[in-house]
């Protein structure tokens, strides 16, 4: 039997903007995923500082985002376990609910040198397969991080594996100092995210 091929992609999202959507679309495609979780962090263990907006806002925007894309399952998991999330305490709650299926883990070259730090990250290695987005701009990806955690033939295998991404100068950061400047922030995002955005004014200096 062949096995459902799911990619799981997490972050913050706050807020969710085009350069996230095009790198989920674009691994579904490249990947040939049935389908693909969106996963939100409830609070990384490298952005332990609060989220400017709260857990239900970036749930709801990443719903409004990924409506209509049948393939796309927004998956509030680690929002509902509380506390830091650790991708390999989701990745083992994934394994005993699809037992028979394949995972795909999506990781920025950005995140691959800090790779070493993360929780159990020889485990993440087992649980899923590591998917490198190269992004353009970003010089060479430190593939040495992985090494020491793949055998030879799944460390091929992995490199072989490597989405390649255009550059897109889009960052959730300056997505939140445009807004709390009133500036705008159509074509960086959907319509009903910036709207939704807009209607709970997000992300604006408190008064």
């Amino acid at each position: 039997m062949t096995k459902r091929r799911i990619g799981i992609y997490g972050g913050s999202f706050d807020p969710i903007h085009l350069g996230h959507l095009l790198v989920a679309e674009t691994c579904r495609e490249q990947l040939q995923l049935d389908e693909l979780r969106i996963i939100p962090a409830h609070v990384s263990p490298f952005k332990v500082d609060q989220y400017p907006s709260d857990d239900k806002q970036r749930l709801e925007m990443l719903q409004l985002a990924v409506s209509g894309q049948d393939s796309f399952v927004v998956d509030a998991r680690e929002l509902q376990r509380g506390g830091v999330s650790y991708t390999v305490d989701t990745l083992r709650e994934l394994h005993r609910e699809f037992p028979d299926s394949e995972f795909f883990f999506l990781m920025g070259a950005d995140s691959l040198t800090d790779f070493l730090k993360w929780k159990d990250p020889r485990e993440i290695c087992q649980l899923a397969w590591i998917v490198v987005v190269g992004r353009g701009g970003y010089a060479d990806i430190p593939w040495h991080v992985l090494e020491g955690l793949l055998d030879k033939e799944k460390y091929q295998q992995t490199v072989a594996m490597k989405v390649d991404m255009p550059l897109i100068e889009l960052s959730s950061t300056e997505l939140r100092q445009r807004a709390a400047t009133g500036r705008s922030l159509r074509f960086r995002m959907p319509r009903s995210v910036e709207q939704y955005i807009k209607a709970h004014q997000l992300y604006r200096p408190k008064s």
